[in-house]
């Protein structure tokens, strides 16, 4: 069982960063680690996903400003933010899943484990 502790949200003005780190209570080599977010009033959706081979994977309306990547000595998951817009706000979710793929990695019904959720907020 893979515990996770998500930290690094809060207010950024549209246009600037933040990084969201992703802390696991175990080695996450072996997992596809994926960060899902929910605005207000919506549905969670997949954002990103690092899948234990090193391939990463991102939603269209990410790709190029968010990076995810894992520090594998630390067991910490993180996701770079770059240039967000208010459409990036919500709540973050980290989540680990035990088998992924390029399809079914934006699902939130293949994750085994979650954290308990980091706020973003973006200002315009």
């Amino acid at each position: 069982q893979v515990q996770l502790v998500e930290s690094g949200g809060g207010s950024v003005q549209a246009g600037g960063s933040l990084r969201l780190s992703c802390a696991a209570s175990g080695d996450i080599g072996s997992y596809c680690m994926g960060w899902f977010r929910q605005a207000a009033g919506g549905e969670r959706e997949g954002v990103a996903s690092r899948f234990n081979t090193g391939t990463t994977r991102y939603i269209d309306s990410v790709a190029g400003r968010f990076t995810v990547s894992v520090e594998n000595t630390k067991n910490i998951v993180y996701l770079q933010m770059n240039s967000v817009t208010p459409e990036d706000a919500g709540i973050y979710y980290c989540a680990a899943s035990t088998s992924c793929n390029f399809i079914t990695w934006p699902f939130s019904s293949i994750y085994n484990y979650w954290g308990q959720g980091t706020q973003v907020t973006v200002s315009s």
